[in-house]
């Protein structure tokens, strides 16, 4: 199991696409932007660049000067194409370890922004473990299998609100079947090129044991079933490359770890 994290964990470490820039926002370092969103927005007024990187608005612009400016850069980058699954959610663009502010969800990749994901792995009392079938629907890995939860944060979310709010929303789990559950932990940084730009990602994750009176049910359509493997069962299931990278680096994480043995002693 640990040849085959590291492997995963490697595949999924990868600089950005030919021709991408350092993406400077408000003076500090944010992402890295794709060049098709360089040619997008090169006639913008608040957009510079030089030999080093790509900037877009000056030091010390007002919050909500910054915020509105990055609606316009949303709205540019989907008019040119370059978007996927519009959402109208908004996500916290973080520079320099702090947050600068706030822009559609769409437009995270093209930046090459970070984003934060939230994960539960789920396991029942007796130690299987439960996964959901991603819905044909889906704008990525459609028909894999996934951890029970997964989503990103958004700008509302602290960490355990997301994890609660996508608990909610993909298993239909409400607070109180998460209270025998591991700390949320960081366990990667994700950094993969993506044919709309570049995926950089924490991976945060946290186990916790189902109660069996739990009825488990998809509630946003995002998800076609959900079903329990045994641990050997989601072992091949990766190794067959039935399980998104992300499910399965966050799964492998937690086996290796054995974070829910530690859990079940508790």
């Amino acid at each position: 199991m640990q040849a085959l994290y590291q492997q995963l964990s490697q595949q999924v470490q990868e600089v950005p696409v030919s021709g991408s820039r350092p993406l400077i926002i408000a003076g500090k370092i944010a992402g890295f932007i794709h060049p098709a969103a360089i040619s997008a927005l090169q006639t913008k007024h608040y957009l510079k660049q030089d030999a080093l990187a790509v900037y877009l608005a000056e030091a010390g612009i007002a919050r909500n000067e910054l915020n509105a400016l990055l609606v316009d850069v949303a709205y540019c980058l989907r008019d040119a194409g370059l978007t996927r699954a519009w959402r109208n959610e908004l996500l916290n663009v973080y520079a320099e370890g702090s947050v600068i502010a706030q822009i559609e969800r769409a437009a995270m990749r093209p930046l090459g922004l970070l984003t934060m994901a939230i994960h539960l792995n789920g396991w029942t009392p007796e130690g299987d473990i439960y996964l959901q079938l991603r819905a044909a629907s889906k704008a990525f890995d459609p028909n894999r299998w996934d951890t029970l939860v997964g989503g990103l944060l958004n700008a509302e979310d602290s960490p355990p609100e997301g994890l609660i709010r996508e608990s909610q929303e993909e298993a239909g789990l409400a607070t109180t079947h998460l209270k025998q559950r591991t700390p949320i932990r960081t366990i990667l940084r994700m950094r993969r090129r993506l044919p709309e730009g570049y995926q950089l990602e924490d991976i945060l994750v946290s186990d916790c044991i189902i109660p069996p009176d739990a009825t488990l049910e998809n509630q946003d359509g995002e998800v076609e079933r959900i079903e329990t493997f045994r641990p050997s069962e989601v072992i091949q299931m990766i190794e067959d490359k039935d399980i998104t990278i992300e499910a399965a680096i966050v799964l492998l994480d937690s086996l290796i770890n054995q974070h829910i043995r530690h859990l079940m002693q508790q």
